[in-house]
């Protein structure tokens, strides 16, 4: 099984492909609209399409968003190039994200000569991909996702297309985007808190423009034909519609602006009435668990996220763990004396420092040792008891 957060996974991911059953390329429109099911273009990824079905039962949502960009990036390497070799596609996707180095995203610092060009792109996805679920690392009130990963591939696309990939074209393509966007949210009748979130949303996702520095008062003032690619434009109108969502309805205004948005760019009206149909149903089925519709409280999301992660880490190493703690006898008591009465500040020390040691031994494990981690042992603590045997209580009645 494929695992996202562990060396080599992109090698695994090929070998799958590779056994399964051919298929035909997918049309560039076919592509699209698959992709747009997944949430990749809404920037909350809950799946992804391969020829050969990947169990991700289980998984974090960073690491569906890990397979879900390699995947998108391998896919419209075939479409375009119409090549489906493993390798040449690794070496392609390597030396894009090194052309693709914006200032305050160094991917070289994760590109090592020794290293093999799976393993270089194993470390430039993890770097790429950033959701909620480690916002631990973040600050509490700034929102990060990837609402702009789908850049990646149009960038992808142009560059293997033209060879290169100027930095005009990417500040360009941003500037494009947050403009629509700040110009469709001036056209909705009904203004919510969505509105606001969504503006942080672009804020935090940005690399090569500012959202602040947009001053675009209508469509005509646009530069659109810069953009022939029909991704670059069904990409441009679902960000549009994205903005505008506010309750499933879309006022006359609203609907007048997405369709004069497609004429400009010479999209047929049947990709608008998709675009609004598919926006719609996506946002209703998922609204409770995009982060950008359920940020009233940053520090409960912050814990519920967070707690969700802990868990879930938990669990995978939960073996391990258990071993580990089971060969310190003084911290299997200090447990056991904790599920029946409060420790005192001396029983919490030590505890916390065991249990801080042991998490070194486990790599998987070293969120608690970043700053302000140790905060999360207590819920570390709490699911103890459930991965220890039964033995574990009797350690009150040798005392």
């Amino acid at each position: 099984m494929i695992n996202p957060s562990a060396h080599g996974w992109i090698e695994k991911f090929f070998v799958e492909q590779k056994a399964a059953k051919p298929s035909e390329t997918d049309t560039v429109e076919r592509f699209y609209e698959k992709i747009r099911q997944t949430g990749f273009i809404y920037g909350h990824i809950i799946s992804y399409s391969t020829q050969s079905k990947t169990n991700h039962t289980g998984w974090l949502n960073d690491e569906v968003s890990k397979a879900a960009l390699l995947n998108a990036l391998y896919q419209i390497f075939k479409i375009t190039s119409s090549d489906n070799t493993a390798d040449i596609f690794l070496n392609r996707a390597v030396a894009f994200y090194n052309e693709m180095n914006p200032q305050g995203f160094n991917f070289f610092k994760k590109v090592l000569p020794s290293s093999s060009t799976a393993l270089n792109l194993e470390n430039i996805i993890d770097d790429r991909v950033q959701t909620n679920d480690n916002i631990i690392s973040k600050n509490f009130s700034h929102i990060v996702t990837n609402a702009l990963l789908f850049v990646d591939v149009l960038a992808f696309q142009h560059y293997l297309l033209e060879g290169k990939i100027p930095e005009k074209y990417l500040k360009k393509l941003e500037e494009t985007i947050v403009s629509i966007v700040a110009l469709a949210l001036r056209t909705k009748s009904n203004k919510s808190q969505h509105d606001d979130l969504l503006v942080k949303l672009f804020e935090a996702s940005v690399r090569y423009s500012k959202f602040s520095t947009v001053n675009i008062r209508n469509l005509d003032t646009l530069e659109l034909q810069y953009f022939e690619n029909p991704l670059e434009r069904y990409y441009l109108i679902d960000m549009a519609g994205l903005a505008m969502w506010s309750d499933g309805k879309v006022e006359n205004d609203e609907a007048y602006f997405l369709y004069s948005l497609a004429e400009k760019m010479r999209v047929p009206d049947d990709f608008v009435n998709q675009s609004i149909a598919d926006t719609n149903e996506f946002i209703t089925k998922y609204q409770k668990e995009i982060p950008y519709f359920n940020y009233s409280n940053p520090v409960k999301h912050f814990y519920d996220q967070t707690t969700q992660l802990v868990i879930t880490l938990i669990k995978r190493n939960q073996k391990r763990l258990a071993k580990e703690i089971s060969q310190s006898r003084e911290l299997m008591v200090l447990l056991a004396h904790s599920t029946q009465r409060d420790l005192d500040k001396e029983e919490k020390k030590k505890v916390k420092k065991q249990l801080l040691d042991i998490c070194k031994t486990v790599p998987s494990l070293t969120i608690f040792l970043i700053p302000g981690g140790s905060l999360l042992l207590p819920i570390l603590i709490k699911f103890i008891p459930q991965l220890l045997p039964s033995s574990f209580n009797e350690n009150l009645e040798d005392q």
